[in-house]
């Protein structure tokens, strides 16, 4: 199983997106004593390779000695578990320094940017835009690489002809999230994207990727169909994360996920303690995240995408009722949707008929006047 831990340097953000749900003003910056504490714990926790995903808030606010020293205690004091490291990031503080630091340790930026600059600072503020490109250009002058994650709301759906233009003209690779309501915001769903226009939403896009597929790289598509091809979820939307991703807050807490990071009620331990695993298993939390994964089991027992969707997301599942545990994912419509059509479409392509289950991998020499699922998981294969 994938290891992943997400460092929380902070949930402070210079920013002030209208739907954020993980920052918050005051946010203390993490010390790195509490790097030193996580090296200690995960020495003994598990030896399995791991990545580490600096998250937040905006994690490059540590400022760059905080990496300078951060990154040569994790790599190597855990160098016997194979690390390999990511960061999120709006690349406002991205710095010639910090680029630096990064590129040392080859680490990938994951940034955000939600289409062409107008819609972008109505949702994300006036001057994202501006501040996020200029960063943008520093990451690639030091060979860094950078995706960006565009979230789609109730509004700027209605635009998406328009973003995924945006995307493609500017050479960029997109990865969409929906709008989430937040247990932190008193009109949590102001913003939040409905799922039945999500699913519709993938769909388009499953349509605009084929008919560019040589011109654009949309991850989640991929990612949905490496899922469903491959009989298990690959990507954390649809992992049984639980026991395989934990979140380090600024203090040192430890979550289930960076999303529950700064909520008391969710706190697992601490890495003061080096907790075991059987030490977190006790925990209130990891019991409610267990408790999902129950109900999946119960409640999505007949369903065909059971064993790669899992329910989708445990803390998506858990804000759409108020933080009780009463169902799962609510964009469960959206993933049905689009794990039907993309199934579909392969059948109809290899077989000619909808209604023939997935078998073997398609033959070779079939061949297609335009490009479709066949070709993208050829595409997928060669990559």
């Amino acid at each position: 199983m994938p290891f992943h831990v997400m460092i929380i340097p902070t949930l402070g953000c210079p920013s002030n997106c209208s739907y954020c749900w993980s920052s918050a003003e005051g946010s203390p910056i993490m010390s790195i004593e509490i790097i030193k504490e996580t090296v200690e714990w995960l020495k003994k926790f598990r030896n399995d390779p791991v990545t580490f995903t600096f998250h937040g808030g905006e994690p490059l606010l540590a400022g760059p000695d905080f990496y300078r020293e951060a990154l040569p205690l994790l790599s190597e004091g855990l160098r016997h578990m194979k690390l390999a490291f990511a960061i999120q990031t709006n690349l406002w503080k991205l710095t010639p320094e910090l680029a630096q630091i990064l590129a040392e340790y080859d680490i990938p930026i994951g940034s955000s940017l939600d289409g062409p600059q107008e819609l972008n600072d109505l949702q994300r503020g006036t001057g994202y835009y501006e501040k996020t490109m200029h960063g943008y250009e520093i990451a690639r002058e030091h060979g860094l690489n950078v995706r960006f994650i565009c979230t789609f709301t109730s509004y700027s759906v209605r635009f998406k002809e328009d973003i995924f233009r945006f995307f493609l003209e500017n050479g960029l690779t997109l990865k969409l999230h929906p709008a989430l309501p937040s247990l932190r915001d008193k009109n949590p769903k102001k913003w939040a994207l409905d799922p039945e226009e999500y699913g519709g939403l993938l769909i388009y896009l499953l349509d605009k990727y084929l008919e560019n597929l040589h011109e654009i790289e949309i991850m989640n598509i991929n990612d949905l169909c490496r899922c469903l091809f491959s009989g298990r979820g690959t990507i954390c939307t649809f992992v049984d994360c639980m026991g395989d991703t934990f979140a380090v807050g600024p203090d040192g807490s430890i979550y289930p996920c960076y999303r529950f990071v700064g909520m008391p009620e969710y706190v697992m331990g601490n890495v003061y303690s080096h907790p075991s695993r059987e030490n977190l298993a006790d925990s209130d939390a990891w019991k409610v995240m267990h408790q999902f994964k129950e109900y999946v089991n119960q409640q999505c027992g007949g369903c065909t995408h059971i064993r790669y969707c899992r329910g989708g997301c445990p803390y998506n599942a858990i804000v759409h009722n108020n933080g009780e545990l009463k169902g799962v994912d609510p964009y469960c419509a959206a993933y049905k949707k689009i794990f039907d059509e993309i199934v579909e479409r392969f059948n109809r392509e290899l077989f000619g008929s909808s209604y023939i289950e997935i078998a073997a991998s398609p033959s070779e020499h079939m061949k297609y006047a335009k490009p479709g699922i066949m070709s993208l998981m050829q595409k997928l294969a060669s990559n």
